[in-house]
């Protein structure tokens, strides 16, 4: 008997995920969207992977460039968060009009001087997954390590401190 799909989304959702920025500089503009499934793979070489939605624009700039950057957010960019999870959004430097950044060395992505981390990347591989792909990638830098804040949390289909409690904005 196949799972029924709202029920699967339902119980997913119990799950809190930690936030991130996924920045790429291509020779036309910035692609941003934000991405609730960052996983350490390993630790030598380092990698993360991320799950992109196959179809979307966001994995089809980072097939062809071959890189990207990471920023894991805090509480204070859940407007950011809001901004790039949005359909169809504008250049991510218009986005982060407000928002201090700066390029990462490899990649040339935008990671946000306040945030939690950054992970400079480039694209170890690429794996089918059902209406996702993952990207696997190599962490070739570290611009941004912050010893203090508190992370930006996905839970119950709203933002949530790293207690668990729903932030203003869902």
């Amino acid at each position: 008997m196949p799972v029924d799909r709202a029920q699967f989304s339902d119980a997913l959702r119990q799950y809190a995920a930690g936030v991130v920025l996924m920045c790429v500089q291509d020779d036309i503009d910035d692609v941003g969207t934000t991405v609730t499934s960052l996983m350490s793979v390993s630790a030598d070489p380092p990698l993360v992977a991320v799950a992109l939605t196959t179809a979307g624009y966001p994995l089809e700039v980072l097939e062809s460039v071959g890189s990207c950057a990471l920023t894991v957010l805090g509480t204070e960019h859940e407007i950011v968060a809001s901004r790039f999870a949005s359909a169809g959004r504008p250049s991510a430097r218009h986005l982060l009009e407000t928002v201090p950044w700066r390029r990462a060395g490899h990649s040339g992505g935008i990671v946000l001087e306040q945030g939690l981390a950054a992970l400079d990347c480039r694209v170890h591989g690429l794996v089918a997954a059902g209406d996702h792909t993952l990207a696997v990638l190599e962490v070739v830098d570290v611009p941004v390590l912050r010893d203090t804040g508190d992370p930006l949390l996905r839970l119950r289909g709203r933002w949530a401190d790293g207690r668990g409690q729903a932030l203003r904005r869902g």
